[in-house]
């Protein structure tokens, strides 16, 4: 593994550089060139024990399958922080488009997706690389291309792919909507006041953040990472993928593999969850590989306060607990200080808040 923090990067971690599809394509490419170099270890165990959540459960009129599956919801958020979403109610249809439209933007040329170079962390359209410098002013480029849109409360997307505008309203509608009743779970499963939840959260003003992740095949996948072991923020982040794996979660100081079922989300609980319960739900680390066969795609939606919300741990579990064990933190400059101070095996932001 690569030597441990990396603080803020020596460069603009947001540079735009030759697209690493386009590199990928390459027909000479027999290893990775060495501004990619991150000797890792990508292996990990498989276990079929991740939580499988029913979200029709949760919403059903039954009271016992409701409680059932909300004792599940906050049982899976503070023993594992992962959990796989079944019967979400999100259109396969949907989720394809949205894997097609995202294919269309990142195989435009690369003249037409410079133009959303991000000059700061807060810039709502970014897509590049993601250069990366450890402790010892070492720069690397993380094994990936990525679009980050912020999608609410104002929307925004690039012009083309036309498809992206269309598919990502919708679809960034639908996960906000989930996300909600996903916090409203949590929160009925540790006796908070809604109204409470919403007042500090402020649900309605949410900011949701859309991440597209190209990663293609890699000539030597032990030295290359697609993104380095980190914790979300936000409160909960979906992710589906194109069918290739390539996320692994740790958990009991192991890492595992994983994977999820077609047309199933994979869902964590972010860091401000971890904070506004005080540490009852656990945001964990977790990391994506890359492999030397397949490309993968990633779609994630990250879903969070309102970036005006100064989110801290909830008054009425702090009675229960006696003291805070977080600090409080406007969410947007939680947001932006995370997205310019990447970490390798370093204390994270999350850890920083800790009390």
């Amino acid at each position: 593994m690569a030597s441990s923090v990396a603080a803020a990067c020596e460069r603009n971690p947001f540079e735009f550089e030759t697209s690493l599809k386009d590199l990928a394509n390459s027909s000479n490419l027999k290893a990775v060139p060495s501004k990619f170099n991150f000797i890792n270890q990508p292996t990990a165990l498989t276990s079929d024990a991740l939580p499988i959540i029913d979200f029709s459960a949760l919403t059903a009129d039954d009271t016992d399958r409701r409680s059932k599956a909300i004792h599940d919801l906050s049982k899976a958020c503070q023993e594992w922080g992962f959990f796989i979403l079944v019967n979400h109610g999100i259109p396969e249809e949907l989720m394809n488009a949205t894997f097609t439209a995202t294919r269309e933007f990142f195989s435009l040329p690369a003249a037409e997706k410079k133009q959303y170079e991000a000059k700061t962390a807060s810039d709502p359209i970014k897509c590049g690389n993601f250069n990366v410098a450890n402790t010892s002013n070492q720069v690397f480029t993380l094994w990936r291309d990525y679009l980050k849109l912020y999608v609410h409360p104002e929307f925004h997307c690039p012009h083309k792919p036309q498809l992206l505008r269309e598919v990502l309203l919708e679809y960034s509608e639908r996960c906000r909507k989930l996300a909600r009743t996903l916090v409203e779970a949590v929160s009925d499963a540790l006796e908070l006041e809604r109204n409470c939840v919403d007042e500090a959260l402020k649900l309605d003003s949410s900011f949701q953040m859309f991440a597209a992740n190209f990663y293609p095949p890699c000539p030597e996948p032990d030295q290359a990472i697609g993104i380095p072991p980190h914790t979300d923020p936000g409160l909960f982040t979906f992710l589906i993928h194109n069918g290739v794996a390539g996320l692994q979660i740790e958990h009991n100081g192991h890492w595992f593999n994983a994977n999820s079922p077609r047309n199933a989300i994979l869902v964590n609980a972010a860091d401000q969850l971890e904070i506004f319960t005080n540490g009852r739900c656990k945001s964990v680390k977790h990391r994506a590989v890359v492999n030397n066969e397949k490309e993968r795609i990633s779609i994630v939606v990250a879903n969070g306060p309102s970036g005006e919300a100064v989110v801290g741990p909830t008054s009425s579990l702090l009675r229960k607990d006696g003291r805070p064990f977080y600090r409080s933190m406007k969410y947007v400059e939680y947001v932006e200080s995370q997205l310019t101070k990447s970490r390798v095996d370093g204390k994270s932001l999350l850890e920083q808040q800790m009390i």
